[in-house]
């Protein structure tokens, strides 16, 4: 039962972090740089982080409780001797990613947006939805056991 509760909520960290960017990423976003409004991101950054945020700590407090389940003690989880160790392994580096692309973002990126850095923040945007969606797909290929 714990097992499936962690999934669930795995899950759902996932579909509000990746929805959320994608949302981010294909709707507000393009207009944002078509009528060059740093505005725009502002408005869904306002509404979104918090939650986001949440569903991002949701995701990294389940999935090391998952990894812990599936290698207790988190030993040989990274020994990439399985398509599970290597997925999990590669979802760690993705969210290091992600941390460091949000952390330059949010100090350095958004506290200075203007209609001159949009397109720097658009590149911020569109590397963490790719890292969310590749998260997504390992995450799916963790339960179908892999890919390949």
């Amino acid at each position: 039962m714990l097992f499936k509760l962690l999934i669930f909520l795995h899950t759902l960290g996932a579909t509000v972090w990746t929805g959320g960017h994608l949302v981010l990423a294909v709707t507000v976003l393009p207009q944002a740089l078509k009528n060059r409004d740093p505005d725009r991101i502002h408005q869904f950054e306002e509404h979104f982080e918090g939650f986001g945020l949440a569903a991002l700590a949701l995701q990294v407090i389940t999935g090391l409780w998952l990894t812990w389940i599936y290698f207790p003690g988190f030993q040989n989880f990274l020994a990439f001797d399985s398509y599970l160790s290597t997925y999990i392994g590669i979802k760690l580096l993705l969210l290091l990613g992600t941390l460091a692309l949000a952390i330059h973002a949010r100090f350095f990126i958004i506290p200075n947006l203007t209609k001159e850095t949009l397109n720097r923040l658009a590149y911020h945007i569109l590397g963490v939805t790719t890292l969310a969606v590749l998260f997504v797909a390992l995450g799916a290929g963790i339960r179908v056991g892999g890919w390949s």
